[in-house]
């Protein structure tokens, strides 16, 4: 996936400028609040029943919803020392035209 570096680098840009909810559950609720303008999550995630229910919750409340292949990079990209299976962005802060784009597609 060619844009992947450039979701991994929003969900940074929104970790450093802006406020990000880690890990499925979190990310679930910010999309049950209305509140995730973005929701980023891993495609290696084992068992998959722990993020597939994050792109049928993003579609219903017309939230961008995209994957990335590995947990590893979404944790660094979050901060995290450990992976993560999911983030959801809630504050763009300065990503807010990166999350746009990456929205369009």
């Amino acid at each position: 996936m060619a844009d992947e570096a450039k979701i991994l680098e929003a969900v940074e840009i929104a970790r450093t400028t802006g406020k990000i909810r880690k890990g499925a559950n979190e990310a679930t609720k910010a999309i049950e609040k209305g509140t995730a303008k973005l929701v980023v999550y891993a495609e290696d995630v084992s068992p998959k029943e722990i993020v597939m229910h994050l792109p049928l919750l993003c579609k219903d409340k017309n939230i961008p919803c995209v994957k990335v292949s590995k947990k590893d990079d979404l944790g660094a990209a979050a901060g995290l020392a450990v992976s993560t299976a999911a983030v959801a962005i809630v504050k763009e802060g300065d990503a807010k035209a990166a999350i746009e784009s990456i929205a369009k597609r």
